[in-house]
């Protein structure tokens, strides 16, 4: 199949879109069910918006209810009591191309790992809280990030995706879309925002809240104002953020992003904003080839981001090193009122996509670690979102384990880690640029 390129809008064409966005009835309180079956799991079910569509990939049928009203959706007040963990699951099952690594297998190979290590309510009680139903984003709340222009127009290449299957939605050609994307990339935001919700009522009862989890797809850390990129439709993190600041006024969000791969997308978001610190550890070089440790925000915002490419072959000790003496200095000087976490998991020694040698050990520290933070810094307010992963057993092995750190429990890392994986890593490299950011930020 000849693949079809959308393009973004350009913001001189924005008008034209916002007229036609009226005859096409687009109205936030316009809102349809979705119903999809993940195979041997229940149905996951979202309120999304937009019109009647059904995919050929999951034939699910969407249908408009039209309906101006908000359901309640949290969880009660002694449900976010119990919990020691919360999560939400949005696999995107419709929006998936054959054979590329960001597919619809990468949320139930999660859930089922959870499942299978007892990780899930089933097996923990009222420890570990699914939320279940949720709203999905509105678009006020992806236009508090991305250009409208971007917006409609995706919502509109929707009719070109039902047509040819599937179309390429970038120009340089890795972030594809179907019928489905952009109403399961509202659900993925939607998810996000449901439990900022979550941790941030359950802050105000308690003092050590929940630890939330964003188990979701499309990935966003790379998705730009303007528009879509690496595997990334809307900025999940990025959206979560400015909503914390708008709905529940935590104006200072502190962001950190382990993917392998720099999160530009989020960098470029906030990179003259001095409320939101972005701070990205990336393997030097990667994809997009942003992120450079000289690049750390400009007027208001100029030191709040920081931005450190670690050289190929880092490892456990390296992140460690990382943790304590970059991101617990960073944050406890910039005093955040909420932490979000960019989580990707593609930085491991099996990971296809980088050259990296964390393991699932790093993982577990890295959620341990920045747990204790939030509950020492922000009243445990503390929101983890899927980014990257793209070799499954590894990625849900390693969420496994992230959950193990937020209950508290020990790593089962040894388990799963093979240390004949691992050589040995560039140590005075790693020490150099951490050396040189600490410099940089007056560390």
């Amino acid at each position: 199949m000849e693949l079809q390129t959308f393009r973004p809008p350009s913001i001189a064409g924005a008008m034209m879109f916002l007229v036609r966005s009226q005859v096409q009835q687009w109205k936030n309180h316009c809102r349809f069910s979705v119903s999809t079956m993940l195979p041997g799991h229940r149905f996951y079910k979202h309120s999304v918006s937009g019109r009647k569509c059904f995919s050929k990939n999951t034939k699910s049928s969407v249908s408009c209810s039209y309906s101006t009203e908000k359901n309640d959706t949290l969880p009660s007040l002694k449900q976010l009591s119990d919990a020691r963990v919360i999560y939400a699951a949005a696999p995107a099952l419709g929006h998936n191309k054959e054979a590329h690594p960001e597919s619809s297998a990468r949320v139930p190979a999660i859930v089922t790992a959870l499942d299978k290590m007892e990780l899930t309510s089933k097996f923990r009680g009222s420890n570990i809280l699914e939320l279940q139903n949720f709203n999905p984003a509105s678009v006020d709340d992806i236009a508090s990030v991305h250009a409208k222009a971007y917006v409609y127009g995706l919502e509109k290449a929707m009719d070109q995706a039902s047509e040819q299957g599937l179309i390429v939605i970038d120009g340089s050609g890795p972030t594809y879309a179907t019928s489905t994307t952009f109403h399961e990339s509202l659900v993925a935001a939607g998810a996000g925002l449901a439990l900022v919700d979550s941790v941030v009522a359950a802050s105000k009862n308690q003092l050590d809240p929940p630890t939330a989890f964003a188990l979701i797809r499309p990935p966003g850390h790379h998705a730009i104002p303007e528009g879509p990129m690496g595997f990334c439709v809307f900025g999940n993190v990025a959206i979560a953020a400015r909503y914390a600041q708008r709905v529940h006024g935590l104006n200072r969000v502190f962001i950190i992003d382990f993917d392998v791969h720099h999160g530009n997308g989020t960098n470029d978001a906030f990179y003259d904003d001095p409320d939101i610190f972005f701070l990205s550890t990336h393997q030097a070089g990667s994809y997009p080839g942003t992120g450079k440790i000289d690049q750390i925000g400009k007027g208001a915002g100029e030191g709040a981001t920081l931005n450190l490419p670690l050289p190929g072959g880092s490892g456990d000790t390296a992140m460690r090193t990382v943790f304590d003496e970059v991101i617990v200095p960073c944050a406890q000087r910039f005093k955040p009122d909420i932490i979000l976490v960019s989580a990707g998991y593609d930085g491991h020694v099996l990971d296809p996509l980088a050259n990296l040698q964390f393991t699932t050990a790093t993982y577990y520290m890295l959620a341990s670690n920045i747990k204790q933070l939030a509950k020492d810094l922000c009243g445990g307010r503390c929101v983890f979102f899927l980014e990257g992963g793209y070799n499954l057993k590894s990625l849900s092995n390693s969420v496994a384990d992230s959950f193990r750190a937020f209950l508290g429990e020990p790593s089962l890392a040894s388990e799963f880690d093979n240390p004949a994986y691992l050589y040995e890593e560039p140590s005075t490299r790693v020490k150099q640029a951490i050396q040189r950011v600490k410099h940089i930020h007056s560390l």
